[in-house]
């Protein structure tokens, strides 16, 4: 029963990794046309106006603290979405979700347990080291601070987007995060695009939020309510390398012999995250 448990949110987590980093690649295409904010906003205004359509969360599905974490998960999912956007503008896709990966990294060695909390986490360390060679003198620091930014704010959001799962029913929790973030872009970067904003964007902008953030986030969702933080945090280790592959397919990003061997240490270490770290018992949609 665990073995399954562990072996469906293992797929929930590859799939939603699959789908952010071909939907990272694509929006990488559209930066020229409307500038790294312009693609963030676009995403998570889609995503917002989407989930608010197909779900019309109910306010009986929440208590007022499932409802005010609801709130706290979509400025999160912002920041994440901001700041990740503005790093690519300035690092390749594999170093920035590398880089990124830090913060699921630190939640699977503060949420372990045990010695051998460190079994996976070190090598996937090991591994964003090669594929991000800081020793290197030409690497862009604004660009890596700001995927550190999104680093944290990732860390934050497994481990709130866990407890919202847990608390709130179905999906309707990202009913809530989403409009929210949509607002805090809009907000924040908003006035600054909307007039860059023709019909052809608009649409490619709809496919762009489904693929993301709108499939991945409800993947993952769902992938907390049957892993620990832990096991999740350190089966975030396959991003850096799916973000490798799609950036050398979708943008001729080429990887040199480092990255191709950080991307052996990360697989290994998701790997291994995914077959242990199944929760006491996985938390049914009907909950709250």
């Amino acid at each position: 029963m665990a073995s399954d448990q562990v072996r469906t949110g293992a797929f929930m987590a590859v799939g939603s990794m699959l789908c952010v980093q071909l939907g990272l690649a694509i929006a990488v295409t559209l930066i020229d046309d409307i500038g790294v904010e312009g693609v963030a906003w676009l995403r998570l205004a889609w995503a917002g106006l989407l989930f608010l359509l197909i779900v019309r969360p109910r306010r009986k599905a929440f208590t007022r603290n499932s409802f005010l974490l609801s709130v706290l998960l979509g400025v999160i999912t912002a920041g994440i979405t901001l700041l990740f956007m503005a790093a690519l503008d300035r690092i390749p896709l594999g170093t920035a979700s590398a880089l990124e990966f830090l913060g699921p990294l630190g939640v699977a060695v503060a949420r372990g347990q045990g010695r051998g909390r460190w079994m996976w986490p070190a090598p996937a360390a090991v591994g964003v080291l090669l594929l991000t060679q800081p020793w290197d003198a030409a690497v862009d620091l604004v660009g890596v601070a700001y995927a550190l930014s999104a680093a944290a704010c990732w860390g934050a959001y497994i481990l709130v987007t866990q407890k919202v799962g847990d608390a709130v029913s179905g999906i309707n929790g990202l009913a809530v995060s989403m409009p929210v973030a949509g607002l805090v872009a809009t907000v924040t970067v908003g006035p600054g695009v909307i007039a860059e904003m023709t019909p052809h964007v608009l649409l490619v902008g709809l496919g762009l939020a489904i693929l993301l953030p709108v499939v991945p986030f409800a993947l993952e969702f769902l992938a907390l309510r049957r892993l620990t933080t832990a096991a999740f945090g350190t089966l975030m280790a396959l991003e850096p390398a799916f973000a490798m592959l799609l950036g050398f397919v979708v943008l001729d990003q080429r990887p040199g012999t480092l990255g191709i061997i950080g991307i052996g240490f990360v697989v290994a270490a998701g790997i291994g995250a995914a077959r242990t770290g199944a929760r006491a018992a996985p938390v049914p949609l009907e909950v709250g």
